[in-house]
């Protein structure tokens, strides 16, 4: 099945431009610092849900040790993933796989770590999400998200504004609709956090960047009208996020052990 290709190559070079060599959410390593905090993960198999480029696969593996599998439904992201990995002399650690929606190719209790950044809130049917992570999960295997959510109530016009300028397609949900969501999958320790008020600082300092001293980059790499464009959309989403339209979630659950 071909997939309408969302990141192209314009959005994956302003993403990398502004976040970093391989990542395509905000944070970069100290995103994936967050997201495994307190969990031992050398050679322990680790499964990264929308791996993208492979920024989060090359940290989990060259920096903690793990074993980590990334699946993406975009083959051009696959094969950025495994050729960067080559490069890296990583290619042993991280497998990287192309897939459709739905069901994942892997069997029952394959994995000890399930993590995904930036990517669950791009999937409308979030709970299939969750009930794949679990079977994949060994027993005591823990699930470790960090995504955008929105708060109670419709979308602002700001929101869809930046949605339009953003290209991308969302389905975002509330704290409260992800804790239930774990629960009926069959998580247990479920935790959310917060932490919008990190991004709500650090896209108003990206947004003088990109506006200024980036600028003469992007233009570079990207032509006017597209570095046009993504000043527009990064104008657009610090509004969105300094008025709490949009939160920054991290969210962890454990797989009962039997």
């Amino acid at each position: 099945m071909t997939h309408e290709i969302e990141y192209h190559d314009a959005m994956i070079a302003m993403l990398e431009l502004i976040w970093g060599t391989g990542f395509m959410a905000p944070g970069g390593e100290g995103n994936i610092a967050n997201l495994v905090e307190g969990l031992e993960i050398r050679n322990q198999r680790v499964l990264d849900i929308g791996c993208g480029i492979g920024g989060p696969a090359f940290v989990l593996a060259g920096k903690y040790g793990a074993l980590v599998v990334g699946t993406d439904i975009e083959s051009q992201l696959i094969e950025r993933a495994r050729l960067r990995a080559k490069q890296l002399r990583l290619d042993s650690r991280c497998e990287f796989l192309l897939v459709e929606p739905g069901p994942m190719p892997f069997p029952d209790e394959s994995f000890d770590v399930v993590l995904s950044t930036g990517v669950i809130m791009q999937i409308e049917n979030k709970r299939d999400v969750f009930e794949e992570a679990l079977r994949v999960l060994r027993p005591g295997g823990v699930l470790t998200c960090y995504d955008w959510m929105k708060p109670e109530g419709e979308y602002s016009d700001d929101m869809r504004y930046w949605f339009k300028m953003e290209r991308l397609t969302y389905a975002m949900k509330t704290f409260a609709e992800y804790e239930s969501m774990l629960r009926d999958a069959g998580f247990t320790e479920i935790q959310l956090t917060d932490r919008s008020d990190w991004y709500r600082r650090k896209v108003q300092d990206e947004y003088e960047e990109i506006r200024t001293e980036l600028y003469p980059r992007m233009v570079e790499r990207l032509g006017k009208e597209e570095a046009d464009h993504f000043v527009e959309n990064w104008r657009a989403m610090k509004v969105v996020c300094v008025k709490g339209d949009v939160c920054q979630g991290y969210y962890r659950a454990r797989k009962p052990a039997g």
